[in-house]
């Protein structure tokens, strides 16, 4: 086990090549499996008392489950983990991508228009009017390279992830504005008056694009833009609704210090359907414009999303596999101890089908508490998916319950019958004579 889990983790590490991102995903599935298991087992013991309310067959098989307490909860664990991913893949996802969806407003934007020569940006605003587009912000935008931070050379400067180092070798897009922008939320520091422009050059920095380059208030970010330097100081952290699809921009400099330089404009606008013939009247006019659609790109990231999904559901797939093959193991581990079983209720009285029954029944049970925390699983990963990391409010599907225990039911409950329909169909002399 200790050679499998090393291997794993080496796999891991030399994909990610993010320390922290294997310690997190390690952390993850060690706490998943240690939560399955302490669920199966407490699912399993109280199994116990409820043996006495039903008939023969249920009896025994329940009695089974509770006899062989260590061989079930490594079976529930088993195909628990791998019926949480498949739901969370399957189910959760779309739960995810539903919520979301739902949380934008209708008009949100739905094209983004760069490019903009700002001499032509009268026009463009006269052109949107014409063509009954909601009014929209035209926000200048420059392409600039950082290359100091605090005066040091950011070539000289050891960052502790690969995404700081991506940061500083592309360009970053720069905008300037005296307000704060949709979406834009101060969380340190503090905005710039609104009125006048500040003294010295300020700048207003994503939070998390501050982490990730390890900035902090009172630091200066110093930026190449076409051969010139413009410096500022950080003086406020901010976070950012990305998923407003308007203009949003990592860095933002106070007014005053990028008027003169020349760059473009960006703007993002709600198209409907009647009026997107205008787009090509816009593109006909303005060549330089270039209009991307929103939702085509999103539709391109469902597709991969979906085709990674499934290369992902393959994976687990054979951690189902995987858990047929525990299942089957034990069975045959068990097998001199079940045809003794068989064999003594046969010669009580039982008949073949009572005795087939119970281990019918054993067998779905353990499916049954398998999908049963699996859905459990699934649907706290989503809601912690949807409040910590994406910030949604997550509505599970009931289905999700139903799926997860019917499937588990049904799935193992098939498996173990072929598993263990020889030891049922043994004839109960030779197993009684086996056993003496």
């Amino acid at each position: 086990y200790g050679l499998a889990i090393g291997a794993v983790l080496a796999l891991l590490y030399w994909i990610v090549r993010d320390p922290t991102l294997v310690g997190y995903v390690a952390g993850g599935l060690g706490a998943t499996f240690l939560l399955l298991a302490l669920a199966g087992w407490g699912l399993v013991r109280t199994l116990a008392p409820r043996r006495r309310g039903v008939g023969i067959a249920w009896r025994y098989g329940l009695a089974n489950i509770v006899r062989r307490g260590r061989d079930s909860v490594v079976q529930i664990v088993a195909f628990g983990l791998g019926f949480t991913v498949l739901l969370l893949l399957s189910l959760v996802r779309d739960d995810l991508l539903r919520d979301w969806r739902a949380s934008l407003p209708a008009d949100a934007p739905n094209y983004f228009m760069i490019n903009i020569r700002p001499d032509e940006a009268e026009r463009v605003r006269e052109f949107f009017t014409r063509a009954g587009f909601p009014s929209t912000e035209l926000v200048p935008m420059l392409r600039a390279r950082l290359v100091s931070i605090n005066g040091a050379s950011v070539d000289a400067v050891q960052f502790a992830s690969d995404r700081a180092s991506e940061f500083v070798e592309r360009e970053a897009n720069l905008t300037w504005s005296a307000a704060l922008g949709p979406g834009n939320t101060i969380v340190a520091g503090r905005w710039w008056p609104v009125d006048r422009a500040p003294r010295e050059p300020q700048v207003s920095v994503e939070r998390e694009y501050a982490e990730t380059l390890g900035l902090e208030l009172g630091d200066t970010l110093t930026y190449d833009i076409a051969g010139d330097t413009v410096t500022g100081r950080i003086t406020s952290l901010r976070d950012v609704r990305w998923d407003t699809f308007k203009p949003n921009f990592f860095v933002v400099f106070s007014p005053g210090v990028l008027d003169d330089v020349t760059g473009t404009l960006i703007t993002s606008v709600h198209v409907e359907p009647d009026q997107r013939p205008a787009l090509v009247e816009l593109v006909r006019r303005f060549p330089e414009v270039t209009i991307i659609d929103i939702e085509a790109m999103l539709a391109q990231v469902r597709d991969v999303m979906d085709k990674a999904s499934l290369a992902v559901q393959y994976v687990f797939l054979f951690t189902l596999a995987a858990g047929l093959m525990v299942l089957l193991a034990a069975v045959q581990a068990t097998r001199d101890e079940r045809r003794y079983e068989s064999a003594m209720l046969r010669t009580l009285g039982a008949t073949r089908g009572v005795v087939f029954q119970g281990v019918a029944a054993e067998f779905v049970v353990l499916g049954a508490l398998a999908g049963l925390l699996a859905a459990g699983g699934a649907t706290a990963v989503g809601w912690l998916l949807a409040r910590r990391v994406f910030d949604l409010e997550y509505s599970p599907d009931p289905w999700i319950w139903v799926i997860g225990v019917l499937g588990g039911a049904l799935l193992v409950g098939a498996a173990g019958l072929l598993a263990a329909r020889s030891v049922v169909s043994h004839p109960p002399m030779q197993a009684l004579r086996a056993g003496v």
